[in-house]
């Protein structure tokens, strides 16, 4: 994905095709979708390897370590490709608001949900962006048209929500159930998210994501201080290997495989992985924490998968030929 980089991480196209068109023209082999398949597992890894680490580490002390490794793993990458990071105050601004919709909050109210809540439960609610992306570009933002596929992928997916929050509900309003909105909650925040990040264009990805996750670990390093007091911890060495390969793995080499992704699938090939990454994230849940895969949580993950593909699909892939 050759592109060339002036001032300070914005981007300067070297052609002036979009990145979707240019992957459109060129033959896609299955190394191309070896990588789609590649980021979905980074990606599904997400809450399992979290569930693994909160056991022993707090929510913000966890979510702060695991920013720090992705930045500084990311930071090593601009580097070696000699990207500089920007320094006025607008880029870092608008890098602080994207992390604090797209990652902090986020994360913290999902990690502490997590204690409740187990990770196979968070990947499918999790999942659900996409749906409140396009519910809130519907009714308020209103800047891409709406269609009934979406609209039918919109009423799918909170069907699968429904079917997961609310069968649970029906044994009882407890702390679990509040666990699962708040989840259900921070997801709306990634939607916002997926809607604010338009305005970063103009930056090279890369760079947005160094600097939005270094702010992230960075603000929530003196909470950490105070609140958790790390020297008085004891985690264990799985909680500290998960921690890690969360911060490498899960957040920046799936977001460098997310970029890679879209130069050579382009932008629509490359959200289906937004669907296939459900199944994988819950067969982690099940291989590595030994969790169980109840009738509601079937059922909402079948429904969440077909809205999810419905809201990602190409339209002209549905027509008759």
């Amino acid at each position: 994905m050759p592109q060339s980089t002036s001032g300070a991480g914005r981007t300067t196209a070297s052609a002036s095709t979009p990145l979707s068109s240019m992957a459109a023209t060129g033959a896609r082999s299955w190394r191309d979708y070896a990588l789609l398949f590649a980021l979905a597992c980074c990606w599904s890894s997400t809450y399992p390897l979290a569930k693994l680490a909160l056991d022993t580490i707090p929510p913000i002390t966890f979510i702060s370590a695991r920013s720090l490794i992705a930045a500084a793993f990311l930071f090593a990458i601009l580097w070696i490709r000699g990207v500089r990071i920007p320094t006025d105050a607008k880029a870092w601004k608008l890098f602080a608001t994207q992390q604090l919709i797209n990652s902090t909050f986020p994360f913290l109210v999902i990690t502490w949900s997590q204690q409740y809540v187990p990770a196979s439960n968070t990947v499918v609610l999790a999942s659900t962006t996409p749906i409140f992306a396009f519910l809130i570009t519907s009714l308020i933002t209103r800047h891409e048209p709406a269609t009934l596929l979406k609209l039918a992928g919109a009423i799918l997916g909170l069907a699968g929500t429904v079917a997961i929050v609310g069968l649970d509900a029906l044994g009882g309003f407890g702390r679990e159930i509040v666990a699962e909105i708040a989840i259900l909650l921070a997801t709306i925040s990634f939607a916002c998210a997926t809607i604010f990040g338009l305005r970063l264009s103009d930056y090279d990805p890369m760079v947005v994501a160094a600097g939005s996750l270094l702010f992230g670990g960075l603000i929530l390093l003196p909470p950490s201080l105070i609140i958790d007091q790390p020297w008085t911890l004891h985690p264990t060495f799985q909680a500290i290997v998960a921690t890690i390969v969360m911060g490498i793995v899960s957040s920046a080499l799936g977001l460098m495989l997310f970029y890679v992704c879209l130069g050579r699938l382009g932008t629509l090939t490359t959200n289906a992985q937004g669907y296939l990454r459900i199944p994988i994230g819950v067969g982690l849940s099940v291989v590595l924490l030994g969790e169980s895969v109840p009738s509601n949580l079937a059922l909402g993950l079948l429904l969440v998968m077909a809205g999810v593909a419905a809201m990602t699909v190409p339209a002209e892939r549905l027509k008759l030929r």
